[in-house]
């Protein structure tokens, strides 16, 4: 190796150095999703990313997603998926299979994979200690072409009233990464399937996290000109959702952030996870590579 690139690895790791003092000790919740759920190249390397945070004494914690892993099986199964603006309509048949799938497959794939490369991880759902509980998310369909507002019912699709964090205290204090899936329990018992990000956000609020890290399919939050915003207040975050600048999937992943900071989470990111080590690019590096929310 030319003694140059040498000099320009130790920078690198000069650079991270202030970063590994200032969050040692502290909770980082990753919602893990997206591309680099699917790609073998990307699953890798975001195994090393949250070994190595562990390895310098940061306490990570994953909350994953597996939409199109969900999807898959159905079709298999002979099912046919239905969403309704974007929310998956969970029957009975339908959350037998998120619980499968999710808590089951997509869980010990991750586990799996963290352990195979040098890491302690340990799986569960939100059934386990009751760590995410969880009712009924009514949902309201508003619009022009309605003359009053549609009450619609996604089945078993919920929202968390909810974090009994014990359980993830456990883990982390035993320097064990746990790798959560996003199936909430009801007070009788009931499965709900809840949004990833939520739970993320939810999980990060209960246990006053340093950071809350979403990877997404997109560079970060994007301005008019479609230009990457680094820094975003909460006014200005408002703002672009008014605007119609901020729409689709991101206005609910920026809503996340919003409440996770008013709840007491000192930062929050949206990040590309489609970019190798885009966990470490963002946390110990001085610019980062996607949009903060301070």
């Amino acid at each position: 190796m030319p003694f140059q690139d040498q000099v320009e690895k130790a920078k690198v790791l000069i650079e991270a150095l202030p970063y590994m003092r200032r969050f040692k000790n502290k909770t980082i919740v990753v919602k893990y999703g997206g591309h680099a759920m699917v790609d073998e190249r990307l699953k890798r390397t975001f195994a090393q990313d949250v070994i190595l945070l562990r390895q310098v004494g940061i306490n990570p914690i994953v909350i994953h997603g597996g939409g199109p892993q969900i999807g898959q099986t159905m079709k298999q199964m002979g099912l046919k998926p239905e969403f309704v603006d974007g929310l998956r309509v969970t029957d009975d048949a339908t959350v037998n299979v998120v619980e499968m799938v999710l808590a089951g497959k997509v869980n010990k794939d991750i586990v799996n994979l963290i352990n195979l490369n040098g890491g302690q991880a340990v799986g569960l759902s939100g059934k386990d200690a009751h760590t995410i509980q969880a009712r009924k998310l009514p949902h309201v369909r508003k619009g022009p072409e309605l003359e009053t507002p549609e009450i619609i019912d996604l089945g078993w699709v919920g929202e968390v009233i909810r974090i009994n964090p014990r359980l993830l205290s456990l883990l982390t204090e035993a320097e064990i990464i746990p790798v959560v899936a996003p199936v909430g329990v009801g007070t009788n018992g009931e499965t709900y399937n809840i949004n990833a990000d939520h739970v993320a956000g939810h999980v990060a609020a209960a246990l006053l996290a340093e950071k809350l890290v979403l990877l997404t399919d997109v560079q970060g939050v994007k301005d008019g000109d479609g230009n990457l915003i680094p820094n975003m207040e909460t006014e200005q975050a408002q703002e672009l959702i008014n605007r119609g600048v901020i729409s689709g999937g991101m206005i609910p992943k920026v809503e996340t952030c919003l409440k996770a900071r008013r709840e007491g989470v000192k930062n929050a990111h949206i990040i590309d996870g489609r970019i190798q080590h885009a966990l470490l690019l963002e946390i110990f590096t001085d610019l980062g590579i996607g949009t903060l929310f301070r």
